[in-house]
C-alpha cells in the first residue's frame, strides 16, 4: 500500500495521518469480491466473540450481512459460518482456530476482537500478539482474505477510550499486513453524529448491540465489498 509522501510538520500531522486512514479503508477483499461477483461458491467464517456470534438479539450482523451480500452480489453463492463465542478473547481465538475456522477451509475470514480483552486484563501488545497469530496461522494455510473488524461504540467515556487502544492495534496490523480494517466504531460514531441516537444502537449494557446496531455494524462492513 503506498501513501502519500509530504513533509511532516505541526499544521499537517492530523492531516497526513487521515490520508493514511482514508487509503487504509480502500484496502479491499479483492479475491471474495471476484468470486462473489462471478458466482464462484465460497465460505466466509466469522470468529470473534459475542458481537460476530449475535448475542440476545434475532439478528445479528452476520444474518444482515447475510441479506446485503445477496442483494449486492446476485450470482454470489457463499455460506456465512458463525464462529462467535460469548466472551471469547483473542488469545482463545487463536487456540481454536484450527477447528473452528481452517476446518471449513474458508475463501475470507472476519476477525472481530477488542472489548472482552481490554477489560479481561490483556495488555495492548498481548492483544495485537495474539490477533498477528491468528493473521500468521491463517496465511500459512492457504490463500484466504482476512478482514479485521472493529467492535462498536460504547460511548463517550473512559472505557471506549480505553478500548480505542485496541482497535488502534488492529488498525496498524491491518497497516503492516496490507489488509482491510473495518472501522465499526468509527461508522457508529459518523451516524451518531447524523442523528442516530446512541441508546437505540445498544443494549442496557451500553455495550452489546441492539438489531439497530447490528444492522449498522453490516453496513460497516459492506464498505469494503
Amino acid at each position: 500500500m503506498s501513501t502519500l509522501q509530504i513533509t511532516i510538520t505541526d499544521d499537517v500531522k492530523h492531516r497526513r495521518r487521515n490520508i493514511i486512514v482514508d487509503l487504509k479503508k480502500m484496502i479491499k477483499p479483492a479475491r471474495t469480491i471476484n468470486k462473489l461477483t462471478t458466482g464462484i461458491p465460497i465460505t466466509i467464517v466469522a470468529l470473534g466473540d459475542s458481537l460476530t456470534q449475535g448475542w440476545m438479539v434475532s439478528k445479528g450482523y452476520l444474518d444482515f450481512l447475510n441479506e446485503m451480500l445477496h442483494i449486492k452480489f446476485p450470482k454470489g453463492r457463499f455460506k456465512l459460518i458463525n464462529g462467535g463465542i460469548p466472551g471469547d478473547t483473542a488469545d482463545s481465538g487463536l487456540s481454536r482456530l484450527r477447528w473452528d475456522v481452517l476446518h471449513y477451509n474458508p475463501d475470507c475470514v472476519f476477525i472481530q476482537y477488542a472489548i472482552n480483552d481490554a477489560f479481561s486484563g490483556f495488555k495492548e501488545q498481548h492483544f495485537k500478539n495474539n490477533i498477528k497469530g491468528i493473521i500468521d496461522t491463517i496465511k500459512e494455510n492457504g490463500d484466504t482474505d482476512i478482514v479485521l473488524i472493529t467492535s462498536g461504540y460504547i460511548g463517550d467515556n473512559e472505557d471506549n477510550r480505553h478500548v480505542e487502544g485496541y482497535y488502534r492495534q488492529l488498525e496498524v496490523l491491518g497497516e503492516d499486513y496490507g489488509i482491510p480494517v473495518v472501522q465499526t466504531h468509527e461508522y457508529w460514531k459518523k451516524k451518531i453524529r447524523d442523528g442516530i441516537i446512541f441508546g437505540s444502537l445498544v443494549q442496557y449494557d451500553d455495550v452489546h448491540p441492539t438489531e439497530e446496531g447490528y444492522r449498522l455494524m453490516a453496513e460497516a462492513i459492506m464498505n469494503i465489498f
